[in-house]
Parts: structure tokens; C-alpha cells; sequence
């Protein structure tokens, strides 16, 4: 942490628990089959990534989904339960560990998402966590779809270096995607890929 001043946080599999079988699952139940040529990474219906940039709103994105995936006779309710399954939980001592780091850092947090996502990610916090916020944790927070980049583009990153006056090589980020976290490095930050069984609390702040 030599040097540092500044921590960019992914969200998912970093700050908030994510069990992305529990989002297959739940569309194989509703009839879905072969849910990783349509859903896993890399897939190639663009209405995903325009998603998480804000082009199209929830009613196209729930109308893509049972299009793309033959759900017409299912509803919209189930579709948003089962695209919602793979959001778990905040575990305490992260957010303890968040609230420490501020005190000595600036922190942000920058995560590709969308707005069904979000709205229950706070709901989640307001259940589990309670008082204050998520966005409480941070000097300022990036959602994908409301600022229309995503990770790993490294303008994305620039953009976030520009508005908030923050020197790449000050700035760290954290993520659980290595793509992620080279883009970051592309844009002139410091990164931190957080391999698979690797937590923010294995490390030494």
C-alpha cells in the first residue's frame, strides 16, 4: 500500500456475496435450457452489456430475456427473482473493514451493474446491514448503467481518475476479475485482482 491514497472497490465477489448458480438455477426451473450459451461470460446477445450501460431500460431487458430464452409464458416477477437469485449477502466484518480504510483513504466504488440489480442490492443492505447506506461507504460510487461505461474499458477508469483529481499511480483497485483489473492497469492504476477463495480480509491494509 506504499504510495496509495485512493481504493476503487468492485462490488460483486468482493463487498457483497455472490453465488451466480443460484441465478442459473432459478431460470433452468423456469424452463430455461442450456443457460450458459445465453447468460455466461461471453455470451453474445449486446442487449447484456447494453444493459449494464443504461441503452435500454428494464422493460427491454426483461422483454430481451424472454425473448432470447422462450419465456413468454412467465412473468415479469420471476424473470427479476431469477435474475436477482445470485445476490447474496454484506458480510459484517467487510463493511467494518470498509469503514476503517476510510479513515485513511479515499474511497470509491465502481461496479458493472443494473438497475434491477441495484434495487436489490439496497434492499439487501436496508435487511441485513440496516442504518445508512452502501454509497455511505464511499467518497462517491459508479454504477455502470447510470454513468454509461463499463469495466474493463480503461476510459471508464479515466473518467473516474479526471472527476474526482486522483494520480493513477495513488489509486488501487480491487476486483475479483482479472480482465477488470488489467483495464484498470491499462488506465494507469494499481490493481489488485482478488483470486477465487481470496477476500479483502486476507489482506494486509
Amino acid at each position: 500500500m506504499k504510495g496509495i491514497k485512493n481504493i476503487i472497490f468492485d462490488l460483486g465477489g468482493v463487498i457483497i456475496n455472490l453465488d451466480n448458480r443460484k441465478t442459473e438455477d432459478a431460470f433452468t426451473t423456469l424452463g430455461v435450457k442450456n443457460f450458459r450459451d445465453y447468460f455466461g461470460h461471453g455470451f453474445a446477445a449486446s442487449f447484456f452489456k447494453d444493459y449494464e450501460v443504461g441503452r435500454i431500460d428494464d422493460r427491454e431487458f426483461i422483454r430481451s430475456i424472454r425473448q432470447l430464452a422462450g419465456l413468454s409464458q412467465v412473468s415479469d416477477k420471476a424473470i427479476i427473482d431469477s435474475w436477482n437469485a445470485l445476490l447474496l449477502d454484506f458480510p459484517a466484518e467487510r463493511i467494518q473493514l470498509l469503514k476503517e480504510l476510510r479513515r485513511s483513504y479515499r474511497l470509491f466504488l465502481f461496479s458493472n451493474t443494473n438497475a434491477l440489480h441495484l434495487a436489490a442490492l439496497r434492499q439487501i443492505w436496508a435487511g441485513s446491514v440496516g442504518g445508512g447506506s452502501l454509497e455511505d461507504l464511499f467518497e462517491k460510487t459508479y454504477y455502470s448503467h447510470l454513468m454509461g461505461m463499463r469495466k474493463p474499458d480503461p476510459g471508464s477508469f479515466g473518467f473516474i481518475l479526471k472527476e474526482n483529481q486522483l494520480i493513477g499511480e495513488e489509486t488501487l483497485f480491487v476486483d475479483d476479475a482479472i480482465v477488470n483489473v488489467e483495464g484498470a492497469e491499462q488506465a494507469g492504476l494499481k490493481g489488485l485482482f482478488l483470486r477465487p477463495g481470496i477476500s479483502l480480509l486476507d489482506f494486509q491494509w
